[in-house]
């Protein structure tokens, strides 16, 4: 084991397990972002008088890194343990599983015809999912935004493949942004929805897509997107009404998130 400090954070010990590099680590984004937003919350205890810690303010004292994952030479994700404690000797949980953020796509589509402005359609994906201990695990397609933008990842391939719909940036609108604004980060915080804060670092940006598309091709698709299993796809794509999109993609938190998100802004006429 290895200990090692952070240029932006010297006086932090950070130990390393065999086999991970300083390099690495620092090369790694989600553990700066991490490192980062968490000392800026703990400066705020002695610059925030109303802070609640104020009297007894809590400090980072060193970072132990348990185990990592690596994608290829760079790391994908860490295990990690932080020494959060005040001079009281009272902690916080500092276990953490570092992997970053993501993004979710809201695709809308919508029938062209203009019998019913109201009616639309949203694109789900099924997929197994080993963490949840499902093999038809029902969610909003979910990936990456890549450099320049656009919507990248295995479920926006078969969007793309099964649908013809290539999703570009000039597409997108971020619903977390327009939610949130200026208050939406707070301490640093990334704008998304965190699905389980007390032990990731994860935040998920919900995004949305919405396209007018030929009523006899949505009826193609309908049938299409139900039959893909025969062919051995590990993804398949699932059309469901908007209005039951709550219930049908109810156990996933991003598709739970992009409803109230959307509803929210509709209400307030902005999307």
């Amino acid at each position: 084991m290895t200990t090692v400090h952070h240029p932006s954070h010297p006086s932090i010990p950070i130990t390393l397990p065999d086999g991970l590099t300083e390099d690495q680590l620092l090369n790694f984004c989600p553990f700066t972002s991490w490192l980062s937003t968490l000392t800026t919350s703990l400066t705020s205890q002695s610059t925030t008088p109303s802070h609640p810690f104020s009297p007894n303010p809590y400090t980072l004292r060193s970072v132990k890194i348990q185990s990592f994952d690596l994608f290829g030479p760079r790391v994908g994700f860490l295990k990690l343990v932080a020494d959060v404690k005040n001079d009281k000797n009272e902690t916080l949980p500092g276990a953490v599983f570092l992997r970053g953020p993501s993004v979710a796509m809201l695709v809308m589509l919508i029938p062209d015809d203009g019998k019913d402005e109201e009616e639309r359609y949203v694109l789900l994906t099924v997929q197994p999912r080993v963490a949840a201990g499902s093999l038809e695990f029902v969610e909003l397609p979910a990936g990456m935004v890549d450099e320049e933008g656009e919507f990248v990842g295995t479920a926006a391939r078969e969007i793309e493949e099964e649908l013809g719909i290539r999703i570009e940036e000039r597409e997108l609108r971020n619903l977390s942004e327009m939610a949130l604004g200026e208050e939406g980060g707070g301490e640093g915080l990334g704008r998304g929805v965190y699905p389980s804060p007390g032990a990731c670092d994860e935040f998920i940006p919900i995004f949305m897509h919405e396209r007018r598309v030929p009523r006899d091709t949505l009826k193609e698709w309908e049938g299409k997107l139900t039959g893909l299993r025969e062919h051995g796809e590990k993804i398949t794509l699932r059309l469901v009404k908007m209005g039951d999109l709550w219930r049908v993609g109810g156990r996933d938190g991003k598709t739970l998130a992009a409803v109230a998100l959307w509803e929210g802004l509709r209400r307030e006429g902005r999307v």
